[in-house]
């Protein structure tokens, strides 16, 4: 859920799965996948950090509940595709990863 700012100044609390579409002009309207649009203060940009704070928190939050559940799919050299850990692509350096909180999850798992 993101925190927006209705034109009349009233806060408003929106689920940011339900935003279809967001445009500026110069007011910010958000079309949702209802149907129902909503003008807000925030520019696009500021809209659009404000979803991807949010989703990053909720992988953070499920990551902290699931350790070691979280994984990316890679492709083989051969191009199959696998099923690979956050914590295995760490250790093998494929991806860039910082080291103390990886290290701090490892101890609180």
């Amino acid at each position: 859920m993101i925190e927006l700012t209705r034109l009349n100044g009233n806060p408003v609390v929106l689920n940011s799965d339900l935003i279809k579409s967001a445009e500026s002009s110069p007011d910010t309207m958000l079309t949702l996948v209802n149907g129902e649009k909503i003008m807000v203060r925030e520019s696009c940009e500021q809209v659009v950090e404000k979803v991807l704070f949010w989703r990053a928190r909720l992988l953070s939050e499920a990551a902290k509940l699931a350790p070691g559940s979280l994984a990316l799919l890679t492709s083989t050299s051969g191009g199959a595709l696998q099923r690979r850990s956050l914590d295995e692509l760490a250790r093998s350096n494929e991806i860039d990863v910082d080291q103390d909180a990886l290290q701090r999850r490892r101890r609180e798992d």
